[in-house]
C-alpha cells in the first residue's frame, strides 16, 4: 500500500465517518433537546445518570473487544491469514453476547440501591430497570460496527449506530411526547430504538460477515486467547475512558441533586461535539495504520498522522473557539434561559475538548503500536486524578468544579500520551504548516467578536449564531490560503472528498495548487 493509497483510503472512511457522526450528533441532539424541553430539569437529570450507567455497562460488556477486534482482524487481513480472520469474529460475538446477558442482569438486580444513592425519586427505579434491558442491544451494535470496521468498512457503523438507530430514536420520543408519556415514557421509547436498530444490524451482519469459514478445529481456542489478552487492556482503557468523561454526572448526582445534573449535562452535551472530528479519524486511523505497522512502514504512518491531524484541527478549532465565546446565546438557543447558568462551564469544558483534537489520535497510535497496556496506565491516571479533582471541586464549586476536573483530567491524559508516542516512534503533529493559520486567524475572530459586543452583546439570536457559525469557519479556511499552508497530502484528501460527495473541485484545486 503506498502513501498516497492509504492516505486517500484514510480520508475517505474519516469523511464518511464524520458525516455519519455529524448526523449521529444531529439527531442525538434532537432527541435530547426533545426531552428537555418536556422534563424537568431534575428528570433530565435522572436521565443523564442512566445514560452514563448504561454506558458503563455497555463499555464492560464489550471486554475491549470494540479495539481488539478490529485491530486483530485488519492485522491478519494484512498477512492473508482468512482463517484467523473469521475466528476472531466468532469469538467476538460469542464473548460479547455472554458478558451482555450478565451486565444486563447485573444492572436490573442493582437498580434500587443506584436510585438511592444518585438521589433519583422512588418512582424513577424503572428508568434504570429500562436502560439495563438495553444492554445486550447496546453491545451488539457496539461490538458489530468495529468488527466491519476491521475490514475498512465504516459505512455500517455510519448506516446502523450512527444513522437508523438516531432516527429512531428521535421519532419515538417525539411520538412518545405526542401520547403525553412521562419520563419512563420516553426512556422506553429511547430504549425500543436501539433494540430495533440492534436487531437490524443482526441480521445485517448474519449475511456479510465471513463467520463459516471459521470451524471448531481452525484455531478458535489460540485466536480466542489471543483476542482476550489483547482486548482487555482496552477494557479498562474503555471503562477508564468512560470514567474520565462521565464521572462528574456521577459525582454531581451523589453529591448535589439531578437537577445540578441536568444542568451540568447541557453544557457537556454541547462540549462533546468537539469530539466528532477527532472520533471520526480514529474509527479508520486504527485498522489502516495497523496494517502499514505490520509491514514496518513507520515514516508512512507518521506523515499520515501529521497530515490528518492538520485537517482535523482546521475542522475543530472554529467550533471550540466559536463555543467559547458565546456560550450563553448557544445554551439558550438549544435548551431555554434556564440553562445559561452552565455558561461557564461550557467554556471550562470546551477549552478541555480541545486538546482531544489539538494533539491528534494519540490513543489510537498507542493501539496500533502494540501498546495497550501503557495506554491503560495512562487511562488509570487520568481517572484517578478526574475523580479525585471531582471529590475536591463538587462539593464547594459545583458544575463549575466538574468543568475544571474534567478539562484539566483531559488535557493531562492527551500530553502524556502525546509525549509517549513521541519518545516511543517520533510521532507528533506538528509538521510545518499545522499551526501558521492560527496566529491570522485569531486576528480575524478578535475583530467579529469585538464587532459582535458592541452592536449585539447579550442580543445575539439563533439567526446570528448560524451566521456567526460560518463565518468562523470560512475566516479558518482564508487563514489557511493567506498563510499558504496547503500542501500535496491536503489535495488527495480533498480530492477522495470530492469523490465522495460527487461534485466538481477542479476549479478550486486549480487555485490552491498555486499555494503548494
Amino acid at each position: 500500500m503506498s502513501e498516497s493509497e492509504s492516505l486517500r483510503k484514510v480520508a475517505k472512511g474519516t469523511a464518511v465517518a464524520f458525516f455519519g457522526l455529524l448526523v449521529f450528533i444531529i439527531l442525538e441532539f434532537v432527541a435530547r433537546i426533545i426531552i428537555i424541553r418536556n422534563t424537568t430539569q431534575s428528570e433530565y437529570g435522572a436521565f443523564c445518570i442512566g445514560i452514563v450507567i448504561l454506558n458503563f455497562f455497555a463499555v464492560a460488556a464489550c471486554l475491549g473487544l470494540q479495539g481488539g477486534a478490529p485491530r486483530c482482524i485488519a492485522y491478519f487481513r494484512g498477512r492473508g491469514d482468512d482463517r484467523r480472520v473469521s475466528a476472531v469474529i466468532r469469538s467476538t460475538l460469542k464473548l460479547s453476547v455472554l458478558a451482555s446477558l450478565l451486565c444486563s442482569l447485573l444492572l436490573f438486580l442493582s437498580a434500587d440501591f443506584l436510585t438511592a444513592l444518585f438521589h433519583f425519586q422512588p418512582q424513577e427505579t424503572a428508568v434504570l430497570r429500562a436502560f439495563a434491558l438495553a444492554v445486550p442491544f447496546f453491545v451488539a451494535i457496539e461490538i458489530l460496527a468495529p468488527v466491519f470496521m476491521g475490514f475498512d468498512r465504516v459505512q455500517e457503523r455510519v448506516y446502523f449506530r450512527e444513522v437508523l438507530m438516531n432516527v429512531l430514536k428521535v421519532s419515538f420520543v417525539a411520538g412518545a411526547v405526542l401520547l403525553g408519556c412521562s419520563l419512563l415514557g420516553l426512556v422506553c421509547a429511547y430504549v425500543f430504538s436501539i433494540v430495533v436498530a440492534s436487531v437490524a444490524f443482526a441480521f445485517y451482519a448474519v449475511k456479510k460477515l465471513p463467520l463459516k469459514c471459521a470451524t471448531a478445529e481452525a484455531v478458535p481456542a489460540t485466536v480466542t486467547k489471543g483476542l482476550l489478552r489483547f482486548s482487555l487492556p482496552l477494557l479498562v482503557t474503555y471503562v477508564l475512558g468512560v470514567a474520565v468523561l462521565q464521572t462528574a454526572t456521577l459525582m454531581l448526582g451523589y453529591f448535589k441533586t439531578t437537577a445540578v445534573v441536568g444542568l451540568y449535562n447541557a453544557a457537556h452535551a454541547v462540549a462533546v461535539l468537539i469530539t466528532v472530528f477527532i472520533i471520526s479519524l480514529a474509527f479508520i486511523y486504527i485498522p489502516i495504520a495497523s496494517q502499514l505497522y505490520s509491514r514496518g512502514l513507520m515514516n508512512e504512518i507518521r506523515r499520515n498522522y501529521a497530515v490528518l491531524t492538520k485537517w482535523v484541527f482546521s475542522a475543530a478549532f472554529p467550533s471550540s473557539l466559536f463555543l467559547f465565546l458565546f456560550p450563553k446565546p448557544v445554551l439558550n438557543v438549544l435548551f431555554g434561559s434556564a440553562y445559561e447558568s452552565a455558561s461557564l462551564a461550557l467554556q471550562i469544558l470546551a477549552l478541555g475538548f480541545f486538546f482531544t483534537f489539538f494533539l491528534g489520535p494519540n490513543a489510537a497510535t498507542l493501539v496500533v503500536v502494540g501498546r495497550t497496556k501503557l495506554n491503560m496506565l495512562d487511562d488509570l491516571v487520568g481517572a484517578v486524578t478526574n475523580l479525585s479533582l471531582n471529590a475536591l471541586l463538587i462539593p464547594v464549586f459545583g458544575i463549575v468544579g466538574a468543568a475544571v476536573a474534567t478539562a484539566i483530567s483531559l488535557a493531562a491524559l492527551t500530553l502524556l500520551k502525546s509525549v509517549q508516542i513521541y519518545r516511543i516512534h517520533k510521532i507528533h503533529p506538528f509538521a510545518t504548516n499545522y499551526l501558521k493559520p492560527v496566529v491570522i486567524y485569531c486576528v480575524l475572530v478578535s475583530v467579529v467578536y469585538a464587532v459582535v459586543n458592541i452592536f449585539w452583546s447579550d442580543r445575539v439570536t439563533f439567526g446570528i449564531l448560524i451566521v456567526l457559525s460560518f463565518l468562523f469557519l470560512v475566516m479558518y479556511g482564508l487563514s489557511i490560503l493567506i498563510t499558504k499552508s496547503f500542501e500535496r497530502e491536503d489535495e488527495i484528501i480533498l480530492e477522495e472528498v470530492e469523490r465522495i460527495l460527487g461534485v466538481d473541485a477542479s476549479r478550486i484545486k486549480s487555485m490552491l495548487r498555486r499555494f503548494l
